[in-house]
């Protein structure tokens, strides 16, 4: 029996696209008959690494273009746009490249997630293409031109390079320019021969006559979600639609001898490891993160957002070294009042010398109308409270610049639980205990536990309560270097090179962007999942749909990510799916995934063996 030849084009935009393309060329190397297949990406090899070690071969080119993501849900519509003109000004010299090399390793057949050279180049060398996929480009960069603005109102809606300055604008391009370049897109998808439709999928125009472009036709701007026609589309069985018409071989090469179809396909999801759902497996992963014993009974939420860079935080979520410095400025010993709440909230635990003078200025810079501070005790707890409470009402804030947590791809996220961290003064609710006894000392350290009580009060914002543990994805390679201890109480980084799907696994509750990568695994492992959407992103709705029909998805917005109050989205996310994630951790890895991707690996074969006969 021959050994056939694939070509596997995979996408360079996001993980999602390498995760599935692995796991697929895992089924096919898997097969008693296994073929070759090359991978074909600007990917890093490292992500197709368990395919590799099968026996994939990697071949590293620029093969489509990307939409432009300065953040991890924001999408650049001027960017995405030149990058789009630039790599189409190269499409025919980029086609005819690609042809020769097919025509170098004999292929027999291409497959695609979901890069339109793949199959424009296929059928120019006269041999079928297959789109495995979930969504097309062509619908995607259609989608620039939606009159719908991403106008969030986040106060950190920023770059994570500060050197590449704030994000510009939202502003729709006109479909009219955008028509001729979304075209040349779809007429190379119009040349595959067969669509294998990943679940969570979109309308795919370059195979179905309805619906045609432009996409955003297809969502209502009042819900914004898919129409009830589009809905109805998507859930009706591929082959009760009709297809676009097939596109020939070019003249000298035989007519194609299989008609156009689509066919439905399973999740395409990298399988956990075996014993993840044991106690070894557990405990051995969580080893590698370096949580403590203690530690490991309690429920832990994933923070991904999918392939990007986790940054040094600026601050820790509770600062425990000593004092540096008095309360006073060099020059004048009179306090400005962020300098008073920056530094009562920050040095907790310092002696505060020379009380009355210190009082004395917090009053006057605090511009209250209090008498200095005599050496009775209540006369200063007196003028405490009432400074304190002007301080707040001035609209005293914390730094932001100190207190944030960068997440990979997203902008900063604040650290409620942080003495410096909250977007507004954390003495707006504060309440002064009964006066202390003449024969207590007042010091700083009695302030220090007011400090606490109210960071009692804010604690959870980032986790329901203290039961949860955070494990934060995406780290540099400097990490240790940029100092990556610093993380709010309870947050631990998963090591560069972690095994997601195991980590999804001992998951309680995942938050990150909604990409098919991570649905697909919190889907494989009963994991809730609590997303911030992207908005001019068009496959997140088919995802939407997914999600609602096979797991547990909860929406979290831009806004609350980004002030870190994310806790009570993911209790009602732990507490949707817990049945569920319960039933999956009993039930353990089935490896029934994989069965079902191995029998549509063998169906694809006979399909590529069909051709050849």
């Amino acid at each position: 029996m021959k050994r056939h030849t694939f070509a596997y084009y995979c996408s360079g935009h996001g993980y999602g696209h390498a995760t599935r393309v692995s796991a697929f060329t895992s089924h096919l190397l898997s097969l008693e008959h296994k073929p070759v297949v090359y991978i074909v990406s600007s990917a890093p090899q490292l992500v197709f690494s368990d395919s590799i070690a099968l026996g994939a071969l990697y071949r590293n080119v620029n093969i489509d273009p990307v939409i432009v993501q300065p953040l991890a849900y924001r999408v650049d519509r001027q960017a995405s746009l030149r990058v789009l003109k630039r790599f189409l000004d190269r499409k025919d010299d980029i086609v005819e490249e690609e042809s020769r090399w097919l025509k170098l390793i004999n292929a027999d057949c291409v497959l695609s997630d979901a890069a339109f050279i793949g199959c424009a180049a296929a059928n120019s060398v006269g041999i079928p293409s297959v789109l495995i996929t979930n969504f097309t480009f062509d619908s995607v960069f259609s989608y620039l031109s939606t009159l719908m603005v991403d106008d969030s109102d986040s106060q950190q809606d920023q770059q994570l390079d500060p050197a590449a300055g704030p994000l510009l604008p939202d502003v729709p391009i006109p479909f009219s320019d955008l028509e001729p370049l979304v075209k040349q897109i779809w007429s190379g998808y119009r040349c595959a021969d067969l669509l294998l439709r990943l679940p969570g999928a979109i309308p795919v125009p370059s195979f179905f006559d309805i619906p045609m472009l432009p996409s955003p036709n297809w969502v209502d701007s009042g819900t914004r979600s898919f129409t009830p026609q589009i809905i109805s589309r998507l859930l009706e069985p591929p082959m009760k639609q009709d297809l676009l018409g097939q596109i020939p071989f070019p003249r000298g090469y035989p007519a194609k001898k299989l008609a156009r179809s689509v066919i439905s396909m399973p999740l395409l999801v990298r399988p956990p490891d075996a014993t993840i759902y044991t106690p070894f497996g557990r405990d051995r992963l969580l080893d590698t993160i370096g949580v403590p014993e203690q530690m490991r009974d309690r429920k832990i939420l994933i923070v991904s957002f999918g392939g990007q860079i986790f940054h040094k935080p600026h601050c820790h979520s509770r600062v425990h070294s000593q004092c540096a410095s008095g309360l006073g400025t060099p020059d004048s010993g009179i306090l400005a009042p962020s300098k008073v709440a920056n530094t009562l909230q920050t040095h907790v635990g310092c002696a505060l010398s020379n009380i009355d003078h210190n009082l004395s200025a917090l009053s006057e810079n605090a511009g209250k109308d209090v008498n200095t501070p005599t050496s009775s005790l209540g006369r200063k707890n007196s003028l405490v409270t009432r400074s304190l409470g002007a301080l707040s009402r001035s609209g005293s804030r914390r730094s932001r610049a100190q207190s944030i947590l960068m997440v990979p791809g997203a902008p900063p996220a604040s650290i409620p639980n942080s003495p410096i961290s909250a977007t507004t003064s954390m003495f707006d609710t504060l309440v002064i205990p009964p006066t202390p006894k003449l024969e207590d000392t007042l010091t700083f350290s009695s302030i220090n536990s007011i400090v606490d009580l109210v960071d009692e009060e804010e604690e959870g914002s980032l986790l329901p309560d203290d039961s949860w543990i955070a494990v934060v994805c995406g780290v540099p390679k400097d990490w240790a270097a940029e100092g990556g201890e610093d993380l709010p109480d309870s947050f631990f980084v998963a090591p560069k090179d972690v095994y997601m799907p195991d980590l999804t696994a001992i998951a309680d509750v995942l938050l990150g962007k909604l990409g098919y990568g991570t649905v697909s695994e919190c889907v494989d492992a009963c994991t809730p999942f609590v997303y911030v959407p992207r908005p001019l992103f068009i496959e997140e709705h088919g995802l939407r749909l997914y999600l609602e029909k096979e797991g547990v998805g909860i929406e979290l917005s831009r806004s609350a990510y980004e002030a870190g109050d994310w806790a009570a989205a993911v209790q009602e996310a732990y507490e949707q799916g817990k049945g569920r994630k319960s039933k999956k951790k009993a039930e353990g890895e089935t490896g029934k995934l994989v069965t079902e991707g191995m029998r549509k690996a063998a169906e694809l074969v006979d399909w590529v063996r069909a051709w050849k006969d």
